[in-house]
């Protein structure tokens, strides 16, 4: 048996920002980065507030975790060429604001950039990609760069893909619904706004229950209801476009 749960992405903008749904987040972020993770609370841009226009770049959820990671999540329907550069805005943006903050370099905490789209981004036929900065020699090529003893104890890592950003990006129309891991049971979700009952991942069974469509109170499933009609409206202009301007 299958429920229907609201859509990621109103989950994303709604309800996981709330402290009473965190235990979901770290769900979804424990099975996809592989480790346990806490989430201490959610960030608001800071240099939004300062360019109105920047109202229309906001990355969706900005999070830190117990560790002081920030944790930056996108979710996006509409293709853009220009995307790889967005997911690099993001992480850049991210790091400006805490160097507002003052203080020195140092304070520039790991920062986990996770793009969830439903597009079909670049060319590969696998659903999650993961990359990350590694730095090798040139004459020694098996020799990969280390941080300093110094530098070890400074940022409480070992070489730079410890310290530097890391980047997942989820295809999620690539997914074939078939069920391997705990993170294919939230693939599953994203792509059907659907749990199944067996399902068992971390945090699955509380979004089960806390973001089912038939639970929700009448003016939440009215703006619920209006917001996904919204979107397909969105999505049906940009496709009529494309294809007239493919004519």
């Amino acid at each position: 048996m299958t429920r229907q749960l609201v859509s990621f992405d109103w989950a994303m903008k709604h309800l996981l920002r709330q402290k009473a749904n965190f235990d979901i987040l770290e769900g979804f972020l424990s099975e996809l980065l592989e480790e346990d993770i806490t989430i201490i609370e959610i960030l608001e841009s800071e240099s939004n507030q300062d360019v109105e226009l920047d109202k229309f770049n906001r990355v969706d959820l900005k999070a830190k975790d117990s560790q002081d990671n920030i944790v930056v999540i996108e979710v996006q329907y509409r293709g853009h060429n220009d995307y790889p550069h967005r997911i690099l805005w993001g992480v850049s943006k991210a790091v400006t604001e805490m160097l507002h903050k003052g203080g020195g370099y140092e304070n520039v905490k790991k920062i986990f950039s996770i793009s969830i789209v439903y597009f079909d981004f670049g060319q590969g036929d696998d659903v999650v990609y993961h990359g990350t900065t590694r730095f090798w020699g040139r004459y020694k090529q098996k020799n990969e760069l280390q941080l300093s003893k110094i530098q070890q104890n400074l940022y409480h890592g070992e070489t730079i893909t410890d310290i530097y950003p890391e980047f997942y990006i989820i295809k999620v129309n690539a997914f074939d619904d078939i069920i391997l891991d705990p993170l294919s049971e939230w693939l599953y979700f994203m792509k059907n706004e659907k749990v199944k009952d067996e399902f068992s991942a971390k945090g699955i069974a509380e979004a089960k229950e806390r973001f089912n469509v038939l639970k929700m109170p009448n003016r939440e499933r009215i703006n619920y209801d209006r917001y996904i009609e919204d979107k397909r409206t969105k999505l049906s202009v940009l496709k009529t476009a494309r294809l007239e301007g493919l004519e």
